[in-house]
């Protein structure tokens, strides 16, 4: 739901404009080198059941070929459906997700297979609850600078990413971020009331939980930063996480694991979604 940290200003819309498609392909290899890798086989063993070569493998893997149809149909034997449909995903994300940085492009290809879609943010307040006027002061923040058609070009980026929340009414999708976050009124009051005014009509959506992280917390589960969490339509869990114009997928159990347990705990440490619509009239009122 992704810094989309993603969500920072780099987050869902990173570098200027289209990715070249040089870090696209990177991006598609370290895809598929990660789900080989999951599947616990080397390039030489994966090569003969997809009937290539290691060395295309290699090359693919390495951002200097695109994975061809008949390739793409193979795989789903050998590494199985839900990686298949990542991959797919992956793919679809090479020529639909303009305006995304190469790094994101992976998590934002597998938001949009998710049935479920978590979120814990502690830095910006996640993308797919940004409204226009806090995306572009997100954006006009940004170093190096953007330009006006590089700027332009990012949020509507986001904005298309948004539609999930609409499109996808069969997906749940919760959300804790921190208090602090909205008091921070990034943008100025006017761009802060119309923060909290799209944070509490996406919230009136029944596939949308809202729940807020109040200033003042003597136990917190989610010290280690931000994060996401998807459930594939095959029920299977992946997290995300990001830093500095970089990210990465967590698909081990052992890891997955710990993302959802301190989830679950940040749940019950935050406000229900009830209060949190209360507090976020109160804070607007204030304003």
């Amino acid at each position: 739901m992704a810094t989309e940290t993603g969500d920072r200003a780099g987050s869902g819309g990173g570098h200027c404009g289209e990715p070249e498609l040089s870090d696209s392909l990177k991006t598609f290899g370290a895809v598929l080198k990660a789900l080989r890798d999951e599947a616990r086989l080397t390039q030489e063993q994966f090569a003969p059941l997809v009937q290539y070569s290691a060395a295309y493998i290699a090359k693919i893997e390495q951002g200097k070929r695109f994975l061809p149809r008949d390739l793409l149909d193979r795989s789903e034997e050998v590494l199985g459906a839900a990686a298949a449909r990542v991959l797919a995903a992956a793919a679809r994300s090479l020529t639909r997700k303009v305006g995304l940085a190469s790094w994101f492009l992976q998590w934002a290809a597998i938001e949009e297979e998710a049935v479920s879609l978590y979120a814990y943010e502690c830095r910006v307040v996640p993308g797919l609850l940004q409204p226009e006027p806090y995306i572009r002061a997100v954006f006009s923040s940004r170093l190096p600078p953007l330009t006006d058609d590089q700027l332009e070009t990012q949020v509507a980026a986001r904005l298309e990413r948004q539609r999930l929340l609409t499109d996808k009414r069969n997906t749940a999708f919760g959300f804790v971020v921190e208090q602090a976050l909205i008091q921070r009124e990034t943008g100025g009051t006017e761009v802060t009331r119309a923060l909290i005014d799209y944070m509490m009509a996406m919230a009136s959506l029944r596939n949308v939980e809202i729940q807020l992280m109040p200033l003042r917390q003597t136990s917190h589960a989610g010290l280690d930063g931000s994060m996401y969490l998807a459930e594939t339509p095959e029920h299977q869990w992946i997290g995300y996480t990001e830093g500095h114009d970089t990210s990465a997928l967590a698909t081990h159990g052992k890891q997955v694991s710990s993302m959802l347990q301190r989830y679950g705990k940040m749940r019950s440490q935050a406000l229900s979604p009830e209060a949190s619509v209360s507090l976020l009239e109160q804070l607007r009122g204030a304003l």
